[in-house]
């Protein structure tokens, strides 16, 4: 792999760096909305994520910041406790024990998410993202950033009905101009070299100077302020201050708070390993991320974004995949997008505020693309039914529901087709096929686990009177107590009574000497008469 020196690395991620930030801007200042915290908290959760987490992650891909699958845990609990302040206390505590999960090496979780569910839940945040930024697509805004399923409150035919009648044309123009320029750079290959100038920006600027033409003219077409991008704009040091929120400490003797602390902890924990596997499968180099290392570096992230009044922060798929499609070849790009967070808030928020939220939703519109494009659905369609019900089930029950609810249901319906397929593993002959056999042989494999139960048990039932059976388990390393007990019982009890001669090969004397649990199948063979 190539080497690329500390300032080549600075020029191939600040364009990606840049695109990271123009996302994120919006969705940290939405998040902090949709939480009842003011509005920079969400801005310092994105710094922090940057800076940094993205200092202490391995990851070359994955950004942090203030994530929309906690706005729930986090609304509930500002309302529940009284205060921001006080709610601080609980990112504090949320960051310890992400920790602790680091040390005690719990990001090995991770390994488990079956492909299928992890690609499911990519192509759900996409068609998420499509249908979140529609309405900031046509300049309705009612329904601002943050949200993470389009049925948040239920499925609304009357919200559909707002939207039609509240279109406004500038802002539909603005995004289809966007969409257009972004589309361009994608496409035509003497603007797609132009790395160190992203279509992102160029789809940005042109979105402001196109609205501000809007308003020197006095059209209808201009797009108001509740349009815009708002951030706040202090004029000196101490208005800065006042926008900062510190954590009040003594919340940490109410009980709720510690609660509520592991609550974000155990879900912000498992959103990010998630978002890991999503990273790396993004990653054109394939490089696979350190998952304790990450726990530790949330952890570090959560600590100092709650001791400077910031929201609590995961690894983020929108952001993440922003970063990857944007052309990211390390963490410098998450980095430099927190250096940028920095800087806009320090120096430019005026500027900032003349950015449409349609321009924006372009940028996120042709991100959803990526992630949910037919492509993938067909992919899966062609593995066959059994990678494919669960990857559509997840995308599916995502879009529904939530992030972790729908990865639950699709990794549930995963589990039900592994455990289906190790259970046909085991097969059986009928009835009228074991009367055709003069001496049968059960083969046990390596492996004969709990799942292989019925299998065995029905064949030992189709086997006639008079039979004579070997039961093989001289290459099997374990076996489940249950089917141990089974064969032991049709051995002792029922060949007995029914003149079945049996003969055992390779069983262990005691349980306790199979120490191996996994999965296993038997093969029946036939002994005919010459």
């Amino acid at each position: 792999m190539k080497k690329t020196s500390f300032i080549g690395g600075i020029k191939e991620n600040f364009p990606s760096g840049l695109v990271v930030f123009l996302v994120a801007l919006p969705l940290c200042l939405g998040i902090a909305l949709a939480s009842g915290a003011p509005p920079l908290s969400g801005i310092i959760a994105g710094i922090v994520g940057g800076l940094v987490v993205g200092f202490i992650s391995n990851s070359n891909i994955s950004v942090s910041g203030p994530a929309a699958g906690l706005t729930a845990i986090v609304l509930t609990a500002i309302t529940d406790l009284g205060a921001f302040n006080i709610f601080l206390c609980a990112g504090i505590i949320a960051g310890m024990i992400q920790l602790v999960l680091g040390f005690i090496r719990a990001g090995s979780i991770s390994n488990y998410f079956p492909n299928n569910v992890i690609e499911g839940m990519l192509a759900a945040i996409g068609i998420i993202i499509i249908l979140k930024q529609i309405p900031h697509a046509v300049g309705f805004d009612k329904d601002y950033e943050g949200h993470e399923s389009i049925f948040d409150n239920g499925l609304n035919f009357g919200y559909f009905t707002e939207l039609l009648e509240a279109i406004h044309p500038g802002a539909v123009i603005v995004t289809l101009f966007s969409i257009a320029i972004l589309i361009a750079w994608d496409k035509v290959y003497v603007l797609r070299r132009i790395k160190m100038l992203p279509g992102a920006l160029v789809a940005v600027v042109a979105g402001i100077i196109l609205n501000e033409l809007f308003k020197l003219s006095g059209s209808s077409l201009a797009i108001g302020p509740k349009h815009l991008v708002s951030l706040p704009v202090p004029k000196s040091v101490d208005d800065f201050k006042n926008f900062v929120t510190l954590p009040d400490f003594s919340g940490f003797m109410n009980a709720k708070v510690w609660i509520t602390g592991a609550t974000i902890a155990v879900v912000a924990s498992i959103e990010t390993l998630l978002c890991i596997e999503a990273s790396d499968r993004l990653d054109q180099q394939r490089r696979i991320t350190d998952t304790n290392l990450e726990l530790k570096a949330q952890g570090i992230g959560n600590l100092i974004s709650s001791f400077i009044g910031g929201l609590p922060m995961t690894s983020v798929v929108v952001r993440s995949s922003a970063n990857a499609n944007a052309g990211a070849t390390s963490k410098l790009s998450t980095i430099i997008h927190g250096i940028l967070l920095l800087l806009c808030v320090l120096s430019i928020p005026a500027i900032l505020n003349l950015i449409p939220f349609a321009t924006l939703a372009a940028v996120l519109l042709l991100v959803g693309y990526k992630l949910a494009k037919p492509a993938t659905f067909r992919h899966f369609w062609h593995l066959g039914k059994f990678q494919f019900i669960p990857f559509l089930a997840t995308v599916v029950a995502v879009v529904a529901t939530d992030l972790l609810k729908g990865v639950g249901i699709g990794l549930a319906i995963s589990v039900f087709y592994i455990l289906q397929g190790n259970m046909k593993r085991a097969y059986y002959l009928s009835r009228e096929k074991l009367n055709d056999a003069d001496g049968i042989m059960i083969r046990l494999s390596e492996e004969v686990s709990f799942l292989n139960k019925a299998a065995i048990k029905k064949t030992l039932k189709n086997i006639k009177p008079n039979s004579a059976v070997t039961i093989d388990a001289r290459e099997t390393s374990y076996i489940a107590t249950d089917v141990l007990e089974m064969i032991q019982d049709f051995a002792n009890i029922r060949a007995r009574e029914e003149d079945i001669t049996v003969e055992l090969l390779g069983f262990k004397t005691s349980y306790r000497d199979y120490e191996r649990n996994e999965d296993s199948h038997i093969v029946v063979t036939h002994k005919r008469a010459m």
